[in-house]
């Protein structure tokens, strides 16, 4: 099916400053480390036919969230590649996460039926309750969301994580238990000016706030981009999923792949192996034993990669494409192979967002980019 697209001006989505929320985000910092110790396992399949395509094994932003009246705060990761909200509820000795208990809010609601997601590294388990979620300052009353107790299938990841729970910025379609999504539900209480939410990856180690990594709702921030949106229509109300024009390298095409989702739960680029391994050996990466990224040298001269969506191209340099750590530079790519049909597809995770400017348009259906200041 033939996908139009549409480019508009950034003032389209955009709102006054003022009227703007922002809920600032924080970076827990991808290391070779991190890397090395993760467990890796394959994509999963659900009961009904969902791809679950994040683990959150190199899950770097995370943010507050509030559930329960009087409020109880934890840091969640605002995750465009999910669609539930779930939050910890038992406290492990030496845990740094914060949980929930629903015997000290006035306003839950007990639900009680069995929630259970299958990540890439094992499962996660729990039960679904009632109660006021709170985002960015807006009130969500009786929201069916997952009480966790059983975070095993995250593996040692989650142990050291900085985050508590998962916030899914997705659309209703890929929830697990069939209620509407985070965004979805504050959506239906007409308290946004838009159903607009915007992330702003910036460098955490600056002093100016204005870099300081943050996500938006209700629309964009003018300081955080140059030039104008490109806006390119979802195919499916599911992930924020696109079509993917072409990814080239020296101008070498590198892939057959026609979906592009793109996902906030992702720290890197992620595509078909086989294409991965392809576009390494044409920037020089070499691959990590026992694992599926590579490293790069970092003084490496190397080519752009260059993505089309929409009809626009949207390149990557060496330096938008590496993690350094400790002095050696990973290739911020790795494998993913997501069966039919819903793949095979390209993920474009941080990596990519941190250079271009993205804002997640619900009213639209569409996802828009610009060039990150």
């Amino acid at each position: 099916m033939k996908v139009l697209f549409a480019v508009a001006a950034a003032a389209a989505a955009g709102v006054a400053a003022a009227e703007l929320t922002r809920l600032p985000l924080n970076k827990d910092p991808l290391t070779m480390d991190r890397l090395r110790t993760q467990a890796r396992t394959g994509v999963k399949v659900t009961d009904t036919g969902s791809i679950v395509i994040n683990d959150y094994e190199n899950a770097q932003y995370y943010g507050p969230i509030s559930v329960g009246t009087p409020a109880q705060e934890l840091n969640v990761i605002y995750d465009t590649g999910s669609a539930n909200l779930w939050v910890p509820n038992i406290h492990h000795l030496l845990s740094p996460h914060k949980t929930y208990n629903h015997d000290k809010s006035s306003t839950y609601k007990p639900n009680g039926t069995i929630f259970d997601i299958e990540y890439g590294s094992g499962p996660v388990s729990g039960f679904f309750s009632q109660d006021t979620f709170n985002m960015g300052g807006y009130d969500v009353t009786d929201y069916t969301f997952a009480e966790v107790n059983n975070t095993k299938g995250l593996g040692p990841a989650y142990s050291i994580g900085k985050f508590d729970g998962i916030c899914g910025m997705g659309w209703s379609a890929i929830t697990v238990g069939g209620e509407p999504s985070p965004f979805t539900a504050l959506a239906a209480t007409g308290q946004l000016e838009k159903n607009v939410f915007a992330f702003y990856l910036g460098n955490d180690e600056s002093p100016l706030p204005e870099k300081n990594s943050e996500l938006i709702l209700g629309g964009v921030d003018d300081a955080h981009y140059t030039g104008d949106f490109n806006f390119v229509p979802l195919t499916w109300e599911g992930y924020w999923q696109i079509a993917l024009g072409g990814l080239t390298v020296n101008g070498d095409s590198m892939t057959e792949t026609k979906i592009a989702i793109v996902d906030s739960g992702t720290s890197l680029l992620a595509g078909p192996t086989t294409e991965v391994a392809a576009i390494a050996k044409a920037v020089g990466a070499k691959k990590i034993p026992l694992l599926p990224e590579y490293t790069i040298d970092c003084n490496a001269t190397a080519p752009d990669l260059v993505f089309n969506l929409g009809g626009k191209d949207y390149s990557l340099s060496l330096s938008d494409y590496v993690i350094e750590d400790a002095g050696e530079c990973i290739f911020a790519m790795t494998g993913i192979d997501v069966p039919a049909p819903h793949g095979p597809l390209w993920i474009l995770g941080d990596v990519f967002m941190r250079k271009y400017y993205t804002q997640f348009d619900m009213d639209n259906k569409q996802v828009g980019f610009a060039t990150a200041k």
